[in-house]
């Protein structure tokens, strides 16, 4: 009996569904590298930071590679957290609610911004204190960093988590064969729908942290045009 009978033996129909929730989930994961590194070039090209882009390792584990992204989004969060700490050492306390009262208008906040990177840097475009205002006032991105980090932390110590990335490409008895060491059979199949939680809240997660940093992005294309 081949191994893939013994995961879906009443479902033939079945036996490529982990071959297609581990190609979701490398789909998923390239998109988000792609996202991040726009940002990454947002920050390192307006706010003077100096983030290493990061690219997805075929050689390596899905573990592997959930690590290298989580560890430059929490760059990215320490770095946003330098710009407050900045605006609130810098600012009176009264200019530094502004940046955070939703009922200032964005130009104000620009302006307050502007005036502390001018500081900073000597001199301060109004790009820059463009994107740390919106980088501020983002709770939507900052929550979608801190959830992707945490679901992709759950992903990399799922039972797929130690399978390379390439084996995709030789076939669904060579993934099980794969992962059949890291537990036994009669919980294979419940370790695989549990996959498949983190990968139905991970997708969801994704949309929203792309479509902040598409916010952002997009901003910035049109400031510099």
């Amino acid at each position: 009996m081949a191994l893939s009978d013994l995961l879906y033996p009443d479902n033939p129909k079945r036996k490529q569904e982990l071959i297609h929730l581990h190609q979701e989930l490398l789909d998923c994961m390239s998109t988000n590298f792609h996202a991040t590194n726009e940002l990454v070039g947002v920050l390192n090209g307006h706010l003077g930071c100096t983030i290493t882009p990061i690219e997805m390792r075929e050689s390596s584990t899905v573990k592997e590679n959930c690590d290298i992204i989580i560890q430059v989004m929490s760059e990215i969060q320490h770095q946003v957290q330098k710009i407050d700490s900045d605006m609130k050492d810098k600012l009176e306390p009264v200019l530094y609610q502004k940046l955070y009262d939703i009922k200032e208008p964005e130009l104000e906040k620009i302006a307050i911004a502007q005036r502390v990177f001018s500081i900073i840097f000597g001199e301060a475009t109004s790009t820059a204190a463009m994107v740390a205002i919106k980088l501020l006032g983002s709770d939507h991105l900052t929550l979608t960093v801190s959830k992707l980090i945490s679901l992709l932390a759950q992903i990399g110590a799922s039972v797929l988590g130690g399978v390379s990335i390439t084996i995709i490409g030789l076939g669904l008895e060579m993934i099980l064969h794969a992962i059949l060491g890291a537990v036994e059979r009669s919980q294979l199949l419940t370790a695989v729908r549990s996959y498949e939680k983190h990968l139905a809240e991970f997708k969801a997660a994704s949309e929203k942290y792309q479509r902040a940093i598409h916010e952002v992005t997009s901003l910035v294309r049109q400031q510099v045009q």
